[in-house]
Order: C-alpha cells, then structure tokens, then sequence
C-alpha cells in the first residue's frame, strides 16, 4: 500500500557523498561473480534500505552531480575544487579524480536507482548540492536532507522543517541537525552557517578563507554583527570594536570576499523538472532489469533489503 500521510516528508540524498562513504566504508572484497568490486554499490543500497526503515519517507530523490566543478562557480574561485581534477583531464572537461574502482561503479548505481524507481535527478551545470537546495526550497512539507558534507548545514530551517541528518558512522548513526545543533556547535542558525563557512574556508574545496579567522572567530564575529555583510561594514569602520588585525585581514580579503558568498550559497531556484515524481515507489519500476542487474554484480542480500524496506 502506498504510505500517506498528512505532511509528506521528502528524502533527499546527497548520492555521490553517500556512495563515496560507502566505498571507503565497505571492503572492496565485495565482488560481482566475475570479480569487479561492487562495494560501493551494495553499500549505497544498505544505507538506502537503513535510511528508509528508520525514518520512513514518503518521497526520495537521489540527487545527483551534473557538474561536479561547475564553471560560474570556477570563474569566481578559479581554486574551486582544482586539486580534485584528474591530471588527465586538465586540457579537457575537468573530471573528479576518483579511485580507480569506485568510478566503474557509477553506472551501475544509476542503473539499479532507475530500475528500482527511485527519481535520481542532476541538473546540468549544478551540482547535487544545488540540486538539493531547490529541491528543499520549493518542498510543501518536512525534508530530510542525507549527506556528509557540512556545507548543507546552511539550508537548516525549523519553520520549514528542513533538517540534514548527518552520518558519523554509516548511517545508523546520523547526526539530527536542527537549528538548535548548528547554534549549540557552531553559534549560528541555518543561513549563518554560509556565512561561517565563507570566512573560515574550507581547502578540500579550494575555498581559502579569511587567513586567521578560523570557526571559533568566526562565529564569535557573527555574533556581535549578524552576518558577513555587517562584519565587513564593522572592518570598513574605524570606530567599530573589531580588532585591528581583524580589521586588516578582513580588508585584504575583500577580494576573496566579493565572490566566495556566491560560491558557497547552495542555488535554490535551478531548473528543475515540475513533474519529477518523487514518490518512494512500493514496487520496482522494472523488476526484470532490476533481477538481471541483481544477478550481473551479485548484489545478493543488499538488492534484497531495498526491495523488502520498500514493500513493507
């Protein structure tokens, strides 16, 4: 039977974090029949069996990267993400260098989300993180947003009902992250988080910083002046409290900090389908090719799980 309920809460998964932590998570001794790892793939299907068992949406959307190094975000962070960027692909279209046996294992996971039903969307020239934003943006009810990557922080909504459930191992043990978390751990609410993350930086993603101004200074800034727009106009003000090196090294950023909010800011309003159907299907939509794919990569007991948590 189709689940209802009367505010219908929205799964979005943040698709390559989740499969990157399964790869490393699960041992790449787990094989298909003829000997292609396949770890990455039953371990993404275990968290999606978990993620639906325990928290039982009405709808999931595994939001996917288009364009993992999107050029508007490039051509005002020419740094954005560059150290990722395959060496051989540096004269090319940029492609995340990725370990070698994760990468074969990409089609197959898109493959077995369609067979299953499961809507899977990437927008081109965005990222899933974009994707996610708009998604959560224009929902009517709660959304539970699954990644690993804290910069999602920032769509954190109380009102809305927006909260990211945050996995510290797998994802049987999932971080809840409300407005009162981000203000416990980090002194700020959702739309402050960018803000935090803006000035602190974050050199996994090429993202600088303000040199010297790490979180804890960070979020004590935000504090006494609200956002990044009000700590710049306390830097440009000889008769505000801010510390002179602080002062200094917010100026000498100002370049940096002309551009890097709209780095960091998720998108909210991408083109979207208006009729992807996201509702968490009770029956796979193509159960032959889903049992040919099941049998292809040996995906046992993990394709199982998935099939049994989405029929219950």
């Amino acid at each position: 039977m189709p689940r209802v309920t009367q505010t219908p809460r929205l799964m979005l998964l943040d698709t390559a974090s989740l499969y990157f932590r399964a790869y490393f998570g699960v041992p790449d001794s787990v094989r298909a029949p003829d000997g292609t790892p396949v770890n990455a793939v039953r371990g993404l299907l275990d968290f999606i069996a978990r993620l639906v068992q325990d928290h039982r949406p009405d709808a999931l959307v595994a939001c996917m990267d288009a364009d993992w190094r999107p050029e508007w975000r490039v051509s005002l962070i020419p740094g954005y993400k560059a150290h990722r960027v395959a060496e051989e692909s540096e004269t090319g279209p940029d492609e995340e260098e990725v370990p070698d046996t994760l990468s074969p294992q990409v089609p197959v996971i898109e493959a077995v989300l369609d067979a299953l039903g499961i809507a899977r969307l990437g927008v081109q020239g965005y990222e899933a993180d974009d994707v996610i934003g708009t998604l959560a943006t224009r929902a009517h009810g709660p959304v539970d947003i699954v990644t690993g990557d804290r910069d999602l922080f920032q769509l954190v909504d109380d009102a809305r009902g927006v909260r990211v459930l945050y996995p510290l191992k797998g994802v049987g043990s999932l971080q809840v992250t409300d407005e009162a978390l981000l203000r416990e751990k980090y002194g700020v609410d959702g739309p402050g988080y960018a803000d935090l993350a803006t000035l602190r930086g974050d050199p996994s993603d090429g993202l600088p910083g303000v040199p010297g101004i790490g979180e804890k200074t960070a979020a004590k800034l935000l504090a006494a002046y609200g956002d990044l727009d009000g700590i710049r106009a306390a830097a440009a003000d000889p008769a505000s409290k801010i510390t002179p090196a602080q002062r200094r090294r917010l100026v000498e950023s100002a370049p940096y900090l002309d551009v890097a909010p709209a780095v960091v800011r998720v998108a909210r309003d991408i083109p979207v389908p208006e009729d992807l159907d996201e509702r968490l299907p009770d029956e796979p939509r193509d159960g032959e090719v889903l049992a040919a794919l099941g049998e292809r990569w040996g995906l046992g007991s993990s394709l199982d799980r998935v099939l049994h948590t989405l029929t219950r």
